[in-house]
């Protein structure tokens, strides 16, 4: 048998190594970019509508590579951990206390399912907002948060999940539109609901299968 009868007979097989790319992304990757495209939104560089497509592709990522193209465009903010090789460089993310407008008029919409939603530190808070988790635990810590107006409303469509308010000791609550609370519960912590505050935070909507806690930030170590 010559030597290209034998190079015939011998299968050919190819492994291809997998690259930075084809690694698979955790709920907190995709979490954190969703934060990115927050920043995104709040420097003008995205509207409303592009910040919601993001996000649904960003949330349903399976890969670095998948999730790095949702910020591939968005020069000036930058996720180490979706990282690709050969991926273009960008420079860091504005430091903490940047501050961004939202356009005025519409509501500015935060979505989760099967996944924590957290909303913490420097962030920008929009008048408006709408905050949607299923099967999945919510928090959203005004403590530094950066917010735009005297009244922030903020409809909650929490199901199977519980939510978690924190709110600055100079703040108030009013909860009195959250009439849907059903196989869960409802407490104030702060003892604010319908007092004068600065800012004032006005919940409504509904909370199915879930504790609603609004809190002021924890003091210490026993806090």
């Amino acid at each position: 048998m010559g030597e290209e009868e034998t190079a015939a007979a011998e299968p050919m097989t190819e492994t291809k190594p997998l690259g930075e790319r084809d690694l698979r992304v955790s709920d907190d990757e995709r979490e954190h970019v969703v934060g990115v495209l927050q920043k995104a939104i709040g420097r003008g560089m995205i509207d409303l509508d592009e910040f919601t497509e993001r996000t649904d592709r960003a949330l349903a990522s399976r890969t670095r590579g998948e999730l790095n193209a949702v910020l591939a465009d968005l020069a000036g903010l930058y996720h180490p951990a979706a990282a690709v090789a050969g991926a273009p460089s960008y420079a860091a993310a504005p430091p903490p206390g940047y501050g961004g407008e939202y356009p005025s008029g519409r509501r500015f919409e935060l979505n989760a399912k099967y996944s924590s939603l957290v909303r913490s530190g420097p962030w920008v808070v929009p008048p408006e907002m709408v905050v949607r988790n299923k099967y999945g635990s919510t928090k959203l810590d005004f403590t530094e948060a950066q917010v735009q107006s005297p009244v922030v409303h903020i409809e909650l469509d929490a199901k199977w999940g519980s939510v978690e308010v924190i709110i600055p000791e100079h703040a108030a609550v009013d909860v009195n539109s959250i009439t849907d609370v059903k196989f869960g519960s409802l407490e104030d912590k702060t003892r604010s609901n319908g007092h004068m505050g600065n800012p004032r935070f006005v919940l409504s909507g509904r909370v199915h299968g879930g504790s609603l806690v609004i809190r002021h930030p924890r003091r210490g170590l026993f806090g």
